[in-house]
C-alpha cells in the first residue's frame, strides 16, 4: 500500500507498448502519478495519449511493459478485480461524457453507487450532493439529450467522483466544449479533485487545459518526450 507517501507513485507505467493492428500506439511509454497529483498528458493527435490512459485505467492491457497501482500489477489482474477497481478506486470521464441517454442526470450519477450495492434512495441523495458541487442544481431531472455540452460533462464528472475514487482519468473531457464551458468544467474538476484529495490524469491537446495541472508530460509518437512543471 502507498500509505500516503508522496514520494512513491500511486500509479506507475513502465515501458508500455501497445499496437492497434499495424499501428504502434505506444512504443515504450513510462509515467508516474502520485496521490493527489493533477497530471496532464499532452501531445498531438495520434501520439498515443488515449491509449496510454486506457492502459493506466485497466481498460485495455498493454502488449508489453507494466502498470502498477498501489502495489498491484494492473496489467496482470483478472477482469473481476479490474472491474472492482473501476467501480471504486477509479473514475473515468470521456470526451462526450457517455451518459446513459434514458436516465436523468440524478440517476446517471447515482448508478455507480447502486451498482456497488448502495440503496437507491441513499445513492440518489449522494448523487444530488455531487451534482450540486458541479453547479447542476435544478437540472437533476434532465436527460442527456436535454443538456448542453457543459452540463453533460459536469454530470459525467460528478458520476466519476461520486464513489470517492483515488484516481480520475479524464480523456479530452473538454474537447467538444466551447471556451466558456471548458473553463467551467476545468474549474469544477480542479476544485473538487483538490477538495477530495483525488489524483487526476488528464489527456488533452489543449495547452490552456493542461495549464490547470500540477505537472505536464508530453507524448510524441508513443513515447513520453519530456516532463515539465506547470
Amino acid at each position: 500500500m502507498n500509505n500516503g507517501d508522496s514520494t512513491v507513485p500511486l500509479l506507475a507505467a513502465r515501458d508500455l507498448t501497445k499496437a492497434h493492428g499495424a499501428t504502434r500506439a505506444l512504443r515504450g511509454a513510462s509515467v508516474d502519478l502520485r496521490a493527489g497529483e493533477f497530471l496532464a498528458v499532452t501531445g498531438p493527435s495520434g501520439s498515443g495519449k488515449s491509449t496510454l490512459l486506457h492502459c493506466l485505467a485497466g481498460i485495455v492491457r498493454p502488449d508489453a511493459g507494466s502498470v502498477t497501482y498501489d502495489g498491484e500489477r494492473l496489467d496482470t489482474l483478472p477482469e473481476k478485480r479490474l472491474s472492482e477497481l473501476r467501480r471504486g478506486d477509479f473514475g473515468v470521464v470521456f470526451q462526450f461524457g457517455q451518459l446513459i441517454p434514458e436516465l436523468t442526470a440524478l440517476d446517471n450519477v447515482a448508478l455507480p453507487l447502486m451498482l456497488g450495492g448502495m440503496p437507491r434512495a441513499r445513492a440518489q441523495q449522494r448523487a444530488g450532493e455531487w451534482l450540486e458541487r458541479f453547479g447542476a442544481t435544478g437540472r437533476q431531472a434532465l436527460r442527456p439529450g436535454e443538456m448542453s455540452g457543459g452540463q453533460a460533462q459536469r454530470t459525467a464528472l460528478a458520476r466519476a467522483l461520486v464513489t470517492g475514487p483515488r484516481v480520475v482519468f479524464a480523456d479530452e473531457p473538454t474537447g467538444a466544449l466551447d471556451s466558456l464551458a471548458t473553463e467551467q468544467v476545468m474549474t469544477a474538476l480542479t476544485r473538487t479533485a483538490r477538495e477530495a484529495g483525488t489524483a487526476v490524469l488528464l489527456v488533452t491537446h489543449d495547452a490552456q487545459v493542461a495549464a490547470y495541472a500540477d505537472r505536464e508530460v508530453r507524448l510524441d509518437d508513443g513515447v513520453v518526450a519530456a516532463g515539465v512543471a506547470v
